[in-house]
């Protein structure tokens, strides 16, 4: 390739990673949360948490799965200074259990058990048919009965759907999608961007 090539070379893909760099400025610039987290949200830590997370997952969602395990280290090194609330966003065209997985944890939230159930599906990412759904209902020990009644009539089908269409005003396009204190922050590259902008949140 020689010298020139080799520079030449070295100058285009650093602009390549200097524009993409922008465009992700620019995106985090533009896209804002657009619904508050309010006292419907499922939210973990404080309400006083210098911090709020907020989480747009799928629980079918692969890379959701993987930033659960992140997020819970997350969490744990933080500790009060963090807040995280999840609200659901199922990829119904590649993960056609992901929105009867998000109804049946909002009927399991219902009844004072979300978190524990929001960990049962992605430790169980792989089975998350009608009959597992109910299995870790079960589990979870709460009222079966009222449960079964709940998914039948898709009584939290409307919740789901409205986590969407924030998600959506909000400019998620794809699971994970974090936001800090409101603002978007870009996890394309792995879990440390959502590291950083925690941490400078906390030290502000």
């Amino acid at each position: 390739m020689g010298w020139f090539g080799f520079e030449l070379f070295r100058c285009l893909l650093s602009g390549f990673w200097n524009l993409r760099e922008m465009k992700m400025t620019h995106a985090a610039e533009l896209f804002a949360l657009a619904v508050p987290v309010n006292h419907s949200d499922h939210a973990l830590g404080p309400a006083t948490a210098r911090v709020t997370i907020v989480e747009y997952g799928d629980f079918e969602c692969p890379s959701c799965q993987q930033a659960y395990h992140g997020v819970g280290i997350l969490l744990k090194h933080f500790g009060s200074n963090v807040r995280l609330a999840f609200r659901h966003f199922p990829l119904r065209e590649v993960h056609p259990h992901a929105e009867l997985a998000a109804e049946a944890a909002e009927a399991a939230g219902a009844q004072g058990a979300f978190w524990r159930f929001h960990n049962q599906l992605f430790d169980n990412q792989l089975h998350l048919k009608a009959q597992n759904l109910r299995q870790y209902a079960e589990q979870a020990e709460i009222d079966l009965r009222r449960f079964d009644a709940e998914m039948t009539d898709h009584i939290y089908l409307q919740r789901v759907q409205e986590h969407i269409e924030g998600g959506v005003r909000s400019g998620v396009r794809a699971t994970p999608t974090f936001f800090v204190n409101g603002a978007l922050c870009d996890v394309s590259f792995g879990l440390d961007r959502l590291r950083a902008a925690v941490d400078r949140a906390v030290r502000a």
